[in-house]
């Protein structure tokens, strides 16, 4: 028989949402903080957090098998890619667990809000207060010194013992992801408001002035990029935009006219916005990385439908929009068949929850069809962008398995590794089997180099590479060059697009998950190996590109033509 003093206590934490006493057991922990943050002091007892519960996923081993089922060039199901509805079986959460979550969170008074599209993360604002006792944590206001942006976070919260085998994670806790500032881009100018001379190829030789300049027709001439006209509308290509960058759609009409005459001066993207994401078009908005981003896929992926994705300021997921809008892309029934992201963060910045979470997301789109293409990072082994370090830093998502990194190269005759093309391997994910023959391959050959500062036993990146210095953009009406795997993937991806287009023109599905095909035979056999150039970073020579796969270059650079017959076409 209960008590009267139970019932009352439970009366009252039903009325005021008072958590109510469990045992409870550590579920996540960090030692430290990264050195670009500082601890301010205890959060503000009434500051309002913005929290997310991830539900343990119901059979994520049986989706990543059915990602490589269908991307494996050798297995019959290739290109039979997953359904909506087929993906979501897979990551929905078991009834038994979201029964065991929600009534945890209405026993503390919290109405959560579904925010992925299987029902595996539910969404809620609390005071601190309150989260620090249904966390038994101590959370805290953290100062991110380089930009002056403060977030509210803890280096360790506890979830009730029932509900281990239920509740994946609660986020943003122990996440210090970077607030992106926007890639350190060294935009010079030309002198002239013009750009320089147009090239009139007779033949395929490249010109010679792409030795100091990479334009379109250097890339056409180089990889042998077709100018012709994508046919079908229904292939598109997704580009993704953060950090209020916007893309200039006059920058991009001048960007044409000079540099794509064939096509028509209005050719264009189209904008989708998310977390009030917007793509003001005054000339003074325009962003580096979003002209680049659109011009060297409008601009290269000739006729391809594509679609600009602005993420807002308003997200409020620890990662920079990144969850939100890979939610996004699982909610559409058609996604783009390409998406290319020039933004990443530095692996150790991340939980491996919270990387493991949107690795499997990238797998669930994969599974459907869509080739996920992301830059490798600029900082060659030391991360994102060049920093002090004693071991390599792995970046992320590149070293997610199911994404496809990109590398950069330059140089024309022939092309060697760009010294700030990020690469190396994971620290939280592990070799996949696609790719274990070619990393081995490097790793024997490397012997007791740079021992003990990477994992040997970790997914390598990348897989491939682009042209990524020198690179002619216009911005703010101004020509003028930039660099960086930023300029790599979108190249990539305009490739992959193409390729998709004359797939569908012929009723065959698209390329998808990319990652097994490069790495098989013919895949391999189907880009140009880059036997030259290092990454170093972290006082080392980094790593040094070598025939085969190498953690700078990857498998090479595309040859469009030899693609072509790959696929199949």
């Amino acid at each position: 028989m209960l008590s009267s003093a139970f019932l009352v206590a439970c009366l009252v934490a039903a009325v005021y949402g008072t958590p109510l006493a469990r045992n409870m057991q550590v579920h996540e922990t960090r030692e430290s903080i990264p050195s670009t943050f500082q601890l301010v002091g205890p959060a503000p007892s009434d500051a309002v957090v913005d929290l997310r519960v991830a539900l343990v996923q119901n059979n994520i081993a049986g989706l990543q098998k059915a990602l490589l089922d269908v991307s494996d060039p050798a297995s019959p199901l290739k290109g039979q890619h997953l359904s909506k509805e087929e993906v979501e079986k897979f990551v929905a959460p078991k009834p038994e667990t979201v029964a065991a979550v929600t009534a945890w969170l209405k026993d503390n008074g919290i109405e959560a809000t579904q925010t992925s599209p299987a029902g595996d993360q539910l969404s809620f604002s609390i005071p601190v207060s309150k989260a620090n006792a249904l966390l038994d944590a101590e959370f805290s206001v953290f100062n991110h010194t380089p930009t002056g942006k403060t977030s509210i976070r803890t280096l360790a919260y506890s979830i009730p013992t029932d509900l281990k085998e239920h509740l994946d994670f609660v986020h943003p806790t122990t996440v210090f992801a970077q607030p992106f500032t926007g890639k350190v881009f060294n935009f010079v100018p030309h002198s002239a408001d013009k750009p320089k001379p147009l090239f009139n190829l007779t033949s395929d030789a490249v010109p010679a002035s792409c030795v100091n300049t990479i334009t379109p027709t250097c890339l056409q001439a180089l990889y042998g990029i077709p100018a012709a006209l994508a046919t079908q509308k229904s292939n598109t290509l997704g580009v993704s935009g953060f950090i209020e960058q916007f893309a200039n759609q006059e920058d991009l009409r001048t960007f044409i006219t000079n540099f794509r005459t064939d096509l028509a001066a209005g050719t264009t993207f189209t904008t989708q916005t998310l977390d009030g994401g917007q793509n003001p078009q005054q000339l003074a908005d325009a962003g580096i990385e979003a002209n680049l981003d659109t011009q060297y896929t409008v601009g290269i992926a000739s006729g391809v439908p594509t679609v600009f994705i602005s993420v807002g300021e308003r997200n409020r997921d620890g990662v920079n929009g990144f969850l939100d809008i890979i939610n996004t892309l699982l909610g559409e029934t058609n996604p783009p068949q390409v998406l290319s992201t020039s933004y990443g963060f530095n692996e150790p910045d991340l939980p491996t929850s919270i990387a493991t979470n949107l690795c499997n997301a990238y797998a669930q789109l994969g599974a459907r069809g869509t080739s996920i293409l992301f830059s490798s990072g600029d900082g060659g082994v030391s991360g994102s962008q060049s920093q002090s370090c004693t071991t390599f830093i792995p970046t992320f998502p590149s070293g997610c398995p199911f994404v496809t990194s990109v590398g950069a190269t330059t140089g024309i005759g022939p092309e060697t590794a760009a010294d700030f093309s990020g690469g190396g391997f994971s620290d939280i994910f592990s070799q996949p089997s696609f790719q274990s023959g070619a990393v081995t391959t490097f790793l024997n050959a490397l012997g007791n180099t740079n021992s003990g500062k990477f994992n040997r036993a970790g997914r390598g990146f990348p897989d491939i590479a682009a042209q990524g210095e020198n690179v002619e953009i216009v911005f703010q009406d101004q020509f003028g060059e930039v660099a960086g795997t930023s300029c790599s993937t979108p190249i990539f991806a305009s490739i992959i697009s193409l390729l998709n287009d004359e797939l569908a023109a012929q009723g065959k599905p698209s390329l998808g998950f990319l990652n097994p095909f490069f790495y098989s035979p013919q895949g391999a056999a189907a880009l140009t190996d880059v036997t030259s150039g290092s990454n170093p970073g972290c006082n080392t020579n980094g790593f040094t590109a070598r025939a085969g796969w190498d953690p700078v270059t990857g498998l090479g650079t595309p040859n469009f033509a030899k693609l072509r017959t790959a696929v199949g076409l």
